[in-house]
């Protein structure tokens, strides 16, 4: 009892100091504005765009970028990869996958009414045919071997873990002022209880579609050993948690300067109290020169960001006011909120994604400590 305790509490404390916290950052009403209205909606308007911290936020991300395409630069040194496996067939899950998702994605974008209410609920189903082809993907690639094929309970298990996951960021989301909201989560056409299950069928789909791309990436010989020797960086695990909950304290303080600790601040706190505590975490890698899982489930969220974030703006646009899609969200960033190019994301919020996709991956190791699931990804 007292080992779990270990690694509840500073999860407790992620949820319990934001609203402590609030009780003195808003002295009228203790909570933030709009606070626990879900699906959660506009608040105000963000601080317009801001040319200083656009350019540093501009050149961190061109050095992450030299650093993934030439990590040779940063000590990393060339693996010789392994072989291929042999191909094998599609499975019979990655053709319907292909027809729920291409039906869907046509449904969603088309806005039709043509089977009745079906339009409204098109989100969810889009998706899970995605993470079907996707792994069906994987399954070709490596000879047979996929989440669904081989670890079927993990890929169902990361699908619950991701309906508690993306309601944890929601929490956050009402403590920086919402830096997405919905405005169509009180649509008319359907009953708010409607509504609200709609949402958390959507959500059983965040994690399920990042471990697919993780286990499509590793698939790759080149890419799955191109970080797999690199410098050996052991992190702190007491300084990274205790660090992470003060930075959530400050977050309620200054909700726009600090909009980026509702990533940082969780994944500081998650990945402290496990290392804390002996557990595997793509950091425990890195400590040991291997940052392949860190850096690959972090390209994983990368690159589903794109999907997530096309598809979102195909169902509004070009013409928002026959919107269908409920689950439908716009963004409202400080200071850098410009570029958008088909998506309502700016440009620079894509790398939002790659801390995201680590912050995952290390939720649901902590996840499976404490529930008692296996968590491992990479088929050990």
């Amino acid at each position: 009892m007292k080992a779990l305790w270990k690694l509840i509490w500073p999860m407790l404390a992620c949820l319990l100091l934001p609203l402590a916290a609030a009780w003195f950052a808003y002295p009228a009403t203790h909570l933030p504005p709009k606070f626990g209205i879900f699906p959660p909606e506009f608040v105000q308007q963000a601080p317009s765009f801001n040319l200083l911290v656009f350019c540093a936020v501009l050149v961190v991300e061109a050095v992450a970028v030299i650093f993934l395409l030439y990590p040779g630069l940063f000590g990393f040194k060339t693996v010789q990869p392994p072989p291929p496996a042999k191909p094998a067939g599609f499975p019979v899950w990655f053709w319907l996958g292909a027809v729920l998702m291409l039906f869907f994605w046509w449904l969603m974008w088309a806005r039709v009414t043509l089977f009745g209410d079906l339009v409204y609920y098109a989100f969810t189903p889009m998706w899970w045919g995605f993470i079907l082809v996707l792994d069906g993907l994987t399954y070709r690639r490596s000879g047979g071997k996929s989440l669904l094929a081989t670890k079927p309970k993990t890929l169902f298990i990361s699908a619950l873990v991701s309906v508690g996951g993306w309601c944890f960021f929601e929490y956050f989301d009402y403590f920086v002022l919402s830096n997405w909201y919905y405005p169509n989560g009180h649509m008319p056409e359907l009953s708010h209880t409607t509504i609200v299950l709609l949402f958390m069928l959507a959500y059983t789909t965040v994690w399920p579609a990042i471990f697919e791309w993780y286990t499509l990436l590793k698939t790759f010989p080149k890419l799955a050993v191109r970080y797999s020797d690199g410098p050996k960086l052991p992190l702190p695990g007491k300084l990274l948690m205790w660090g992470g909950l003060g930075l959530i304290v400050l977050m309620v303080f200054l909700p726009y300067p600090l909009f980026w600790v509702m990533w940082i601040g969780p994944l500081s706190v998650l990945a402290g109290l496990l290392i804390c505590n002996n557990v595997w975490t793509p950091f425990t890698a890195m400590a040991q020169g291997n940052w392949g899982p860190l850096l690959l489930v972090a390209l994983s969220s990368l690159f589903n960001g794109f999907f997530w974030e096309v598809w979102n703006y195909g169902s509004a646009h070009p013409d928002p006011a026959l919107q269908t899609n409920p689950n439908y969200w716009i963004y409202e960033i400080p200071y850098v909120n410009v570029i958008h190019i088909f998506a309502e994301m700016p440009l620079l919020g894509y790398f939002g994604y790659l801390p995201f996709g680590i912050l995952v991956w290390v939720f649901f190791i902590w996840a499976g400590k404490v529930f008692g699931f296996d968590s491992d990804l990479n088929g050990k």
